[in-house]
């Protein structure tokens, strides 16, 4: 049976994937673990000439009730950046996507609630 917190975590991920879709990303894939590094959403943004294919984007999502300690972002410290690094390595290599265009983003939402806020950013950091 799932924790609070687990519970609260995959609520966050369905509503980060929701916010996600509605920007026209695809939701490929949730919670992929590789070892002991985990990415929250794996998603595909396909880019407005279609030619160009798109971006494959490794999403984290971290979700606070206030930001009284520190903004829901701040939490995405280097060892959480390195872990994500290496499931989206393992990941790109397991689907033979080595090459593709990639970027790391963060969902960051604050509250809870009928009183949440998003916000979204992209390329928040780099492999």
């Amino acid at each position: 049976m799932p924790s609070p917190r687990q519970e609260k975590g995959a609520a966050g991920e369905a509503i980060a994937a929701r916010f996600l879709e509605e920007r026209g990303y695809m939701i490929m894939e949730r919670n992929y673990r590789f070892m002991k590094a985990e990415v929250d959403l794996i998603a595909f943004l396909p880019a407005k000439q279609y030619e160009r294919g798109g971006d494959l984007v490794f999403v984290e999502v971290k979700w606070r009730a206030d930001d009284s300690f520190a903004a829901p972002e701040a939490a995405v410290d280097d060892a959480k950046r390195q872990k994500m690094i290496m499931a989206a390595e393992a990941f790109l290599h397991e689907r033979k996507l080595e090459g593709t265009p990639c970027r790391f983003d963060v969902v960051a939402i604050l509250g809870s609630g009928d009183d949440l806020r998003l916000e979204h950013f992209e390329s928040a950091f780099y492999a």
